[in-house]
């Protein structure tokens, strides 16, 4: 069922401990501090629940003044970061290529009206309430996608969304970035295959796959089960033979409705494989299908005529979910024209593949402390999570290095398929064999503080939440989504 196979790698522990150096040369303020934040991070007891607590760890040697010193006046390379990561080895799917998968994850702050930059980020299951919008950061993520069930992703790349941007603009201007870095590191080479972007509901792929046209990429999306696509134009022979008293030739040819099985036609790749999980697959693909775009929304101000986005489209159907819930049909959109039986099945597994960064979002929340600080500045915040991005990349190098610290009710594992939280166990005796580029800190006094009794002068600046835009421009809702404006569909 897999079809990602591990690449060929260095020296782990040669290969870790040059990364190590590189992420400190990454650091050009304040970088001591940062670097043995970061150590704190691997090496503490237990998940990460404070980050003052991060100071009592024997690997941070400065005190807590330091440590948040370092996150709110520290300075990062984030290119030469970015830059480094890229170069790792990374891993591959069959054939040598490499599969991508995009998601934001939000950071939330429902309480910080000194924070700015918060957006209303929607969130699942709080409370009775399965879909809520609370403020918070919300970050766009980009990671390598592992081999086979493993909970193991390699993070490329991380954004803040800001209030007013938009997501596929931004993500396309990020993926834009990373294939060249990759290209650039030599991860992309003319003559193998092209980079395979995997991408949720939230997406939308089409605009994706427009933007990101000339590079040598493609995309495979979710879309959602009340869409309906276009087939190809009929040519010019076949409209005169169907309309011989003439007329103006259609832009589109007929609907496929996703709802109604009557318009899908008999499907262009058909194929049935048996699973574990999921018991019998059914996949069905049809080529050539492409959204009739409206000059509304995103489209509002192309130039031009409005372009047409052929793609693959993909239905499978399993018997049962692993949950015991009703196996709902998956709907897919590849941006490859046209797709045969054995693509249409890599199509679908690597898509489902694309859950493995729901673990690395579980990982570096619930272990790594992620979310966890509360920061005020959103720079501040970025200097974090950057942080966390080069932690758990150590701990992914490690992983064939680390000793199996398993509590008495764990299963056993091999040496190279441990969890990234048990690898985090056994990463401190580790420690002591890598390099540790850090300066000794220097004996000082604390400051002498605010002096007794007196109150705060410096009043902190309250932001409303995604109220004023990237742009500077003040937020309007659209009149689409007040009540009684959303266009429905009738026929």
């Amino acid at each position: 069922m897999s079809v990602v196979e591990q690449g060929v790698q260095c020296e782990p522990l040669v290969e870790l401990s040059r990364f190590r150096g590189v992420f400190y040369d990454c650091l050009t303020g304040r970088r001591d501090a940062l670097f043995e934040l970061t150590d704190a991070v691997l090496c503490t007891d237990g998940p990460v629940k404070t980050l003052v607590g991060l100071a009592l760890a024997p690997e941070h040697r400065r005190g807590h003044g330091a440590l948040y010193g370092a996150l709110n006046r520290g300075r990062l390379d984030v290119d030469r970061l970015r830059t480094a990561l890229v170069g790792l080895p990374l891993p591959r799917a069959a054939g040598g290529r490499l599969v991508l998968a995009v998601d934001v994850s939000p950071w939330l702050r429902p309480d910080a009206a000194t924070s700015d930059a918060r957006s209303f980020c929607h969130t699942y299951g709080r409370g009775d309430a399965k879909h809520q919008m609370i403020p918070g950061w919300p970050y766009a993520w980009i990671v390598a996608l592992e081999s086979g069930r493993t909970s193991w992703v390699a993070p490329l790349d991380v954004v803040r969304l800001r209030p007013g941007d938009d997501l596929a603009a931004v993500t396309a201007a990020q993926l834009r970035d990373l294939v060249e870095r990759l290209i650039a590191a030599d991860q992309c080479s003319p003559g193998e295959p092209s980079v395979l972007i995997v991408a949720d509901a939230g997406y939308d792929v089409m605009r994706l796959a427009y933007l990101l046209r000339d590079l040598p990429v493609e995309i495979l999306g979710r879309l959602r089960s009340d869409r309906v696509m276009r087939r190809p134009a009929p040519t010019r022979a076949e409209f005169a033979l169907a309309n011989p008293a003439g007329g103006r030739p259609p832009k589109h040819g007929s609907e496929f409705i996703f709802k109604d099985s009557r318009t899908w036609g008999a499907p262009d790749a058909e194929t049935k494989s048996e699973t574990t999980r999921y018991g019998t697959a059914h996949a069905q693909s049809w080529d050539r299908l492409h959204p009739e775009l409206q000059g509304r929304a995103a489209w509002r101000d192309h130039p031009g005529q409005l372009p047409i986005i052929e793609g693959t489209v993909i239905r499978l159907q399993v018997d049962h979910l692993p949950s015991g819930g009703d196996p709902k049909p998956l709907w897919l959109w590849w941006s490859r024209p046209a797709a045969g039986s054995a693509e249409t099945d890599l199509a679908w597994q690597a898509f489902l593949r694309r859950f493995d960064i729901e673990h690395f979002f579980r990982m570096i929340k619930q272990t790594l402390g992620w979310t966890a600080p509360r920061l005020r500045e959103a720079e501040a915040a970025d200097r974090w999570t950057w942080l966390i991005t080069a932690a758990y990349t150590q701990l992914r190098l490690a992983r064939s290095l680390a000793t199996d610290l398993r509590r008495p009710w764990e299963k056993p594992a091999e040496p190279n398929r441990l969890t990234p939280a048990r690898v985090r166990r056994g990463f401190r005796h580790l420690h002591g064999r890598t390099s540790t580029p850090a300066a000794v800190p220097k004996p000082s006094r604390p400051g002498p503080g605010r002096p007794a009794g007196s109150k705060n002068r410096r009043s902190a600046n309250r932001y409303e939440v995604g109220l004023l835009l990237a742009t500077g421009e003040s937020y309007r809702r659209p009149a689409h989504h007040k009540v009684g404006t959303k266009p429905r569909r009738t026929g």
